[in-house]
């Protein structure tokens, strides 16, 4: 695999306007070799343009995008190192599989015998072997998936661009190519950015992360960074279900990383390493689901224990999903392997448990 330590690709300022629309406002962000990042966001928010940018096949308005030291910011997309597999393929339905994945060796006039080779080779990488005589309407979406992006890394791109690619295959089969593609990505050690709206998809296949809303980075790191220490309240919502509470901090001690923070629902204590919070500010207390627990209420409550009134329960084997109605608050909680655990049904008065590690952040 290839040295991680200096960066392939330098996004510098990128601005990018439709119109009087601005899509992309001044992004800045370097992916290291043999890195996979991927774009996530919302619908709207200038992934796919911002990738498009990367591909030169849209322009940016404003900024540079630096290929392996090199600016090619003006160069149209055939001239960069740089091959996008598109959301629909665009495969040629004329031509069978073999003739697909050599269509770019041959437009780079390589010899017979090398387009043979490389092509033996794609077909061997991507597992499809035996099926390069096939026509593109013989073969299966997942199928046609590998010969996309077989087709896009047979030139050796430095690096590869792969648009929201299994969004037309189904849930199971999704997961199978989404394994499939991390496992050669990691094989040949290219450098990739994948763009997804699916933040599931995004954690389980990527090095690291880059959210956009409105054309803005909201936060750049590893999947467990962007789980368990979102920058901001949008981060937070957007990657799996949170609980929120508001929050003051009635005191941190001298010297301590403790906090202790009151809330409608009752005082409760954080450990933090935050320096940017302090003596009166107010605060959003991050919970996950999975992290909090229920006990039956005693009259010895316990530290961190607020009382709340369970609306729903439901088994899924597995795991039990709780809503418990806490003040004006619905707080959402997972518990895991409910088969050791006691069960609570509706309008059971519960004690539940906030972990001292819970995240926090500044109130904007």
């Amino acid at each position: 695999m290839e040295n991680r330590r200096s960066p392939m690709l330098e996004l510098v300022d990128i601005h990018k306007s439709f119109g009087d629309v601005e899509v992309l406002k001044g992004i800045s962000s370097s992916i290291e070799k043999g890195e996979l990042l991927t774009f996530v966001g919302p619908s709207g928010c200038g992934k796919t343009t911002l990738l498009r940018i990367v591909g030169g096949f849209t322009p940016a308005t404003s900024g540079r995008v630096i290929l392996d030291g090199q600016d090619i910011s003006s160069l149209p997309p055939n001239m960069r190192n740089t091959k996008m597999v598109f959301q629909s393929y665009a495969l040629f339905p004329h031509m069978n599989v073999r003739k697909n994945i050599a269509f770019g060796l041959t437009l780079k006039k390589w010899s017979k015998t090398e387009i043979n080779k490389r092509v033996d080779e794609m077909l061997e990488l991507v597992h499809m072997e035996g099926l390069g005589e096939r026509h593109i309407d013989q073969i299966s979406g997942g199928q046609q998936q590998r010969v996309a992006l077989a087709r896009a890394l047979a030139l050796g791109p430095k690096v590869l661009l792969l648009d929201e690619p299994l969004s037309n295959l189904d849930a199971n089969l999704r997961v199978v190519m989404r394994e499939e593609i991390r496992k050669i990505q990691e094989q040949i050690g290219i450098t990739t950015i994948f763009v997804t709206h699916d933040q599931y998809e995004a954690m389980s296949i990527s090095d690291r992360l880059l959210v956009l809303k409105d054309g803005v980075i909201q936060q750049i790191g590893s999947p467990v960074e962007i789980y368990e220490k979102p920058a901001n309240e949008f981060i937070a919502g957007f990657v799996g279900y949170v609980n929120i509470l508001n929050g003051k901090i009635n005191e941190r001690a001298n010297g301590s990383n403790t906090f202790k923070i009151s809330t409608t629902y009752g005082d409760i204590e954080i450990d933090s390493e935050r320096e940017d919070i302090g003596d009166g500010d107010e605060i959003l207390v991050v919970v996950r689901p999975e992290s909090l627990s229920l006990k039956k209420p005693n009259s010895a409550q316990k530290l961190n224990g607020i009382k709340g009134t369970v609306l729903t329960h439901m088994y899924a084997g597995n795991h039990s999903k709780y809503s418990v109605k806490v003040g004006d608050k619905n707080i959402v909680v997972d518990q895991h392997n409910p088969k050791d655990s006691p069960r609570y049904q509706h309008n059971d008065t519960v004690e539940l448990l906030i972990p001292r590690n819970a995240h926090i952040l500044k109130r904007q």
